[in-house]
């Protein structure tokens, strides 16, 4: 899986999910209503899973309807293991099963289909990492590879794109910083994304969106934490860990108690500024992604993925609370309020000026 997030790939990804992205928020903002930024936010990472990592060609309602069997899968997949009629297991199944059918069709439709691709997509790596290795993956072995890429790219992403709207929507002062280092930097001018300014190189030198990124994953991290088997006995605190056991070690609580991140508590994006630098400061203090060989793999991604959202966040989109307050935060199965938190979003025109929704022009225009 290496090769799938390597910086040539993730250089391939970045015009495709610039287009996913453009276009969700095209959709939000065209909306009279006030959005679910979770429940959307999980549409737009399926989509990105989809259609960037994959290159399935899959029809929007069948997309839509694909999602659907998703959810239903997503939200079973913790089940009691009760094989009883009507139980969240056997719904899961069934879930698990659909999903696969619709995979194998768009697996054998790309398969068939070769003409017209721009750019090498994570399945493609992979089925060519197979030859190399001189390895035939199976059907089977396919469908399993794209399940576990779009699990791995669909709820801790979505969770932690909600986590960054609702801070950039509690920090104005925060979203108008990171205008202006798009502005300093040439990215945006006169309320556009400059073309071709959004090149890999580009996004990484913009320090304090890395700032605000590296904040949301500290204060959100949308998983609490990870298991290990321990390789060899050892001792912790005058406890003794035997070779063999199972040990979780808590994210959340690591980032919670951590001595070297002042102010816990707030959403400080210079905390990781050059100054400052706290996540330096000892190497598993900050461990959104995990730590040590078994760190993960897509966390790249993620990232790159985030920072692409709020440059168009920031660039193109006006946004704001639908409710009197902010929701409260749960935990399980990963971390997102309870409402799914209620935004209205409005587009923009070039000079930043609100579009008036409700005129059929306004369906088809470009923010």
């Amino acid at each position: 899986f290496s090769k799938i997030f390597s910086h040539e790939a993730l250089e391939s990804y970045l015009p495709k999910i610039q287009l996913v992205i453009k276009d969700t928020l095209r959709a939000w903002s065209s909306n009279p209503e006030s959005i679910n930024v979770y429940h959307e936010t999980q549409k737009l990472t399926f989509r990105m899973a989809i259609r960037v990592l994959l290159g399935f060609r899959i029809p929007d309602e069948e997309l839509s309807r694909l999602f659907e069997v998703y959810q239903q899968f997503v939200e079973n997949v913790f089940s009691l293991p009760m094989d009883l009629p009507f139980s969240g297991y056997r719904r899961g199944i069934r879930a698990r099963e659909t999903l696969q059918k619709g995979l194998e069709k768009a697996i054998q439709e790309k398969l068939q289909n070769t003409q017209g691709k721009d750019y090498a997509d994570a399945l493609d790596i992979l089925i060519e990492s197979g030859k190399e290795h001189g390895k035939e993956l199976t059907m089977q072995e396919l469908k399993d590879g794209t399940l576990e890429l779009i699990f791995a790219a669909y709820a801790t992403t979505a969770s932690a794109s909600t986590s960054l709207i609702m801070q950039l929507l509690k920090h104005p002062r925060v979203l108008e910083k990171l205008r202006e280092e798009l502005r300093s930097k040439g990215i945006l001018h006169n309320g556009c994304i400059c073309e071709g300014s959004l090149r890999l190189d580009n996004i990484n030198s913009l320090h304090y969106l890395d700032c605000v990124i590296k904040e949301v994953l500290r204060l959100f991290t949308p998983i609490s934490g990870g298991y290990r088997t321990v390789l060899q006995t050892f001792e912790l605190d005058g406890f003794q860990i035997p070779k063999g056991w199972s040990v979780m070690y808590s994210i959340r609580d690591t980032h919670d108690t951590a001595p070297v991140f002042k102010d816990v508590d707030a959403f400080d994006p210079d905390r990781f500024g050059q100054g400052r630098s706290e996540d330096k400061e000892g190497r598993f203090h900050y461990l959104p992604f995990g730590g040590g060989v078994r760190t993960c793999l897509g966390k790249h991604l993620a990232k790159l993925f985030l920072k692409a959202l709020a440059i168009e966040l920031a660039s193109t989109s006006r946004f704001e609370l639908a409710t009197r307050t902010f929701p409260k935060i749960t935990l399980v199965p990963v971390v997102h309020p309870v409402d799914g938190l209620k935004v209205k979003f409005f587009g923009l025109d070039s000079n930043q000026n609100e579009i008036l929704t409700g005129t059929d022009a306004m369906l088809g225009a470009t923010v």
